[in-house]
């Protein structure tokens, strides 16, 4: 494994409110909440890094901060402070959060791949599945139009979309159908990092199955990095390598995956673990 991280995430903090001396200066909070102002703190001074071909799990139960930490990530939430590092942006020497809204769109369209849980966020229904993977392209400045049907045609095979439905709208496609073509669009210029948001919520179990299946392959054939995160916790020991658990936004314990789930320290991480069994 390389030694330098793909993506490093140092002290991000999202905060709704201004806050106040007490909140700002280390006081004590109620969950999230600072009982003096009333700021929430979404995501907390949380730090992590992802290396190359790694999947990083994180995981947390609804309102601990992960989903809102991936899209301050993506540049589609603003962040209230911290710094995130790209090993292939400036060689990770530069902070993509204070780069202009150019080089942020440049980040999104080159360098990063989002599947979002709702894929109406990630796709034109509109459009057809190979529209939306050229789309990506052309926001990335390809304009070779045989390049595009040619990587369409690669990538949506990939992930198991027939031929003959390649010039369809992903709006007649099942939610399994559609998260697929999410991520051939994700992954459409090569990103070095994948960001994938709550992937299987909503999915029958057996859609789910394929799903996980295809996200294992991906990272194989690809050799692709993925901050992957999830609320299920059979979801995060089938994929991630290792795992950061998030609770109140901020994360409590972190380690190797089956580290966490057969021997989790954290009393919380106790909790969400055996309630399973």
């Amino acid at each position: 494994m390389n030694e330098s991280p793909v993506l490093k995430v140092d002290n991000l903090t999202v905060r709704y409110h201004d806050g106040c001396p007490y909140c700002l200066e280390g006081g004590k909070l109620e969950k999230n909440r600072c009982p003096v102002c009333g700021a929430v703190y979404a995501v907390n001074d949380i730090s992590f890094e992802v290396y190359e071909g790694e999947i990083l799990g994180v995981v947390g139960e609804s309102g601990s901060g992960k989903s809102t930490m991936m899209k301050s990530i993506y540049f589609d939430q603003e962040i209230t402070a911290g710094n995130a590092y790209l090993g292939t942006y400036h060689d990770g020497e530069k902070d993509i959060f204070t780069q202009n809204n150019q080089q942020k769109r440049y980040i999104r369209n080159n360098i990063m791949g989002m599947v979002y849980q709702n894929p109406m966020l990630g796709l034109r229904m509109d459009y057809s599945s190979a529209g939306n993977i050229a789309e990506k392209m052309l926001a990335a400045g390809n304009r070779n139009a045989a390049k595009m049907a040619s990587r369409a045609t690669e990538l949506l095979e990939a992930v198991d979309i027939m031929t003959s439905r390649m010039k369809e709208a992903p709006r007649n496609f099942s939610g399994g159908m559609q998260q697929r073509v999410q991520i051939s669009k994700a992954l459409a210029n090569n990103p070095s990092i994948l960001l994938l948001d709550e992937v299987t919520t909503g999915l029958d179990l057996s859609v789910q199955a394929k799903v996980l299946d295809l996200i294992k392959r991906i990272r194989a054939k690809y050799r692709i990095s993925i901050l992957l995160v999830s609320h299920d916790l059979s979801v995060i020991r089938m994929l991630a390598d290792r795992t950061v658990v998030m609770f109140d936004g901020k994360i409590i314990e972190s380690g190797l995956t089956d580290q966490i789930l057969d021997d989790p320290q954290h009393e919380y991480t106790q909790t969400l673990v055996y309630s399973l069994l």
